[in-house]
C-alpha cells in the first residue's frame, strides 16, 4: 500500500508562512534543493491544494526560463511530468499534468492507494494536510526545519488537539543550518 507522506520546509518555531504570508525564507540552498530532488524521485502522485498548486504553477513552464541552472532544469523534468490532484472550490481550471477535484480526500487517498503504481502519495499544503492528518490519513512527516523563528503564520502541524505518536526514521544535518527530520506515524499493530 502506497504511504501518504506530509513534507514541506519549516520556521524553526513550526511555520510554513509567516504572519505576511511570506515564505521567501524557505529558498532551499543548493544541497537543501539537491535534496528534494532526491525526494521528488519517490513520489508517485502530489496532492495540493489551491495555494500551493499556484506555488507551483511555475515549475509548469520553467524549462522555458534560459536562467535556469541544471538543478532546476532537473526539478522540472520530475515535476512537469508527476501526476498532480488539486483540491480547490474556487478553480475551474488546472494547468499541466493535474487534475481538479473539489472534495473527498478521503474517497481521492483510498482509490489512490488501492490503485497499483509505484511512490509515494505525497501531500502538501497546510490546509489539506491538516485535513489529512485529521482523517488520520498521513503516514510520514518530513520536515526540514530553516534556521528562522517568523512568531506565526501558518503552522505546519494542524492545532487539532489531537495526540500523535510518530517514530523517529531519519534526520540529516545540512551544511549546519538546516536538519531534516522524518517520522512515521505509530500505528498500533492490528
Amino acid at each position: 500500500m502506497r504511504s501518504v507522506t506530509y513534507s514541506m520546509g519549516v520556521s524553526l518555531d513550526g511555520y510554513i508562512v509567516g504572519p505576511d504570508g511570506g515564505f521567501d525564507w524557505t529558498v532551499p540552498d543548493e544541497e537543501v534543493f539537491r535534496f528534494w530532488i532526491d525526494e521528488i524521485r519517490g513520489v508517485g502522485v502530489h496532492l495540493l491544494g489551491r495555494r500551493l498548486y499556484e506555488t507551483m504553477l511555475y515549475w509548469e513552464t520553467a524549462d522555458q526560463d534560459p536562467s535556469l541552472d541544471d538543478s532546476m532544469r532537473e526539478w522540472t523534468a520530475l515535476w512537469k511530468p508527476l501526476p498532480k490532484v488539486v483540491f480547490s472550490t474556487t478553480l475551474s481550471t488546472v494547468q499541466g499534468n493535474a487534475r481538479l477535484v473539489s472534495g473527498g480526500l478521503a474517497e481521492e487517498i483510498e482509490r489512490l492507494r488501492a490503485e497499483p503504481g509505484e511512490g509515494d502519495i505525497a501531500i502538501g499544503g497546510a490546509t489539506l494536510a491538516a485535513e489529512a492528518a485529521s482523517l488520520g490519513l498521513i503516514d510520514e512527516y518530513q520536515v526540514v526545519v530553516h534556521p528562522v523563528l517568523v512568531g506565526g503564520g501558518i503552522p505546519f502541524f494542524p492545532r487539532d488537539e489531537r495526540r500523535v505518536d510518530l517514530e523517529l526514521v531519519e534526520t540529516r544535518t545540512f551544511s549546519a543550518r538546516f536538519v531534516h527530520l522524518r517520522y512515521r506515524v505509530a500505528r498500533p499493530a492490528v
